[in-house]
């Protein structure tokens, strides 16, 4: 046990040095181009925290020069979480490697490495904090701890998960990759306005091959909107808006160039991806056509918990008071597909009883 800790401590410090260091250069680039306030050395180090610890989808509490203003930064990018897991993945298989079998359990093995890992990201959150940014620390272990456990899992002998947990898995991930799909046919529509708002940032070079990675990053949050939209429950741009296919309301934008996608005014028509839905929820039922009942409303479960922790990951607070509202609704978000998609499961599961009582007589 002792190797085992050991090793799984030296790995988790090589985890969070691989992504700290170009981290490192990006905020050290940031803070020489555009200069600092105080001049302290430290603000690039706590900027390279600070981008690491946001890529764990860790939230930010902010006191907004130059009076204080409190705001909030918990609208991230979920694909940034990428990078912690294949990260995690690389260092976890490299310290298997180191161990050579030097242990009874791999879960145990995973468990220990998990728990260092996310003892190591609260205390770096804790560390962080300053003046005008405070990293909510108290949250850093359940994101860390989550993400280390999931990327340990996938390395070595895998954890097969349940059926019904396998179905709704698929289930979410057609989902996501349709929406994937709409949003790229929508980026290349709307090409012009992205554009537009990109050449108004005026990014220069450096700041421009950022910026395109911050909207590669942003596309999973995109495809969950999208989804939220087409579901006919839509989606927030800041405080009091409601961007939907019967409604629209839209003050002022940020200036990120994948919002140059929205819609401009209600698109009724945009109603009929309701149908989208209500066919995921019949290949739900076809996926689950020879699980009893019980499996086949685990399966729903899963399915309707998946969907909060996306609309959960997909909304949030972007700075400012009036930037409060970004993204989904994650209870309208959640309630609206899962109602969508039990319409389809339940016609399903009815036809298929119809089909079998035939087959009977």
């Amino acid at each position: 046990m002792q190797r085992v800790l050991l090793v799984s401590l030296s790995h988790v410090f090589r985890s969070a040095a691989f992504l700290l260091l170009p981290f490192s250069f990006i905020a050290l680039i940031a803070w020489s181009t555009a200069g600092s306030a105080s001049g302290s050395t430290t603000d690039p180090i706590r900027g390279a925290l600070w981008i690491w610890l946001g890529a764990h989808h860790i939230p930010f509490q902010l006191s907004l020069p130059p009076t204080g203003v409190a705001g909030y930064l918990t609208y991230l990018p979920i694909g940034a979480v990428v990078l912690p897991i294949l990260v995690i993945r690389s260092s976890f298989t490299r310290a298997l490697e180191r161990l050579k079998g030097d242990y009874h359990d791999l879960n145990v093995v995973r468990l220990n490495f998990s728990i260092i890992y996310a003892l190591l990201v609260t205390i770096l959150a804790f560390m962080s904090r300053s003046n005008t940014v405070a990293v909510q620390w108290y949250l850093a272990p359940l994101f860390a701890f989550a993400i280390a456990l999931i990327s340990t899992m996938t390395v070595g002998s895998r954890v097969v998960p349940s059926r019904p947990l396998q179905m709704s898995a698929r289930v979410l991930s057609v989902l996501l990759g349709v929406s994937f799909i709409v949003v790229s046919v929508l980026i290349f529509i709307n090409f012009s306005q992205v554009r537009t708002i990109t050449t108004s940032l005026q990014p220069g070079i450096f700041g421009g091959v950022l910026l395109l990675f911050l909207n590669i990053l942003y596309l999973p949050n995109a495809a969950i909107a999208g989804a939220s939209y087409f579901s006919g429950t839509g989606l927030a741009v800041g405080a009091g808006t409601l961007i939907s296919p019967h409604s629209y309301s839209l003050g002022e934008i940020p200036a990120l160039p994948l919002l140059g996608i929205l819609p401009v005014g209600p698109k009724p028509l945009a109603l009929f991806g309701i149908l989208f839905f209500i066919g995921l929820g019949a290949l739900l039922g076809y996926l689950t056509a020879n699980f009893d009942f019980r499996a086949i409303i685990q399966s729903y479960l899963f399915t309707v918990v998946g969907l909060v922790v996306l609309g959960y990951l997909a909304s949030g607070s972007l700075i400012t008071a009036e930037m409060g509202a970004m993204g989904v609704s994650i209870w309208k978000f959640a309630l609206s597909i899962a109602l969508e998609m039990g319409i389809g499961l339940a016609i399903t599961i009815f036809i298929s009883n119809k089909v079998l009582n035939r087959g009977v007589r």
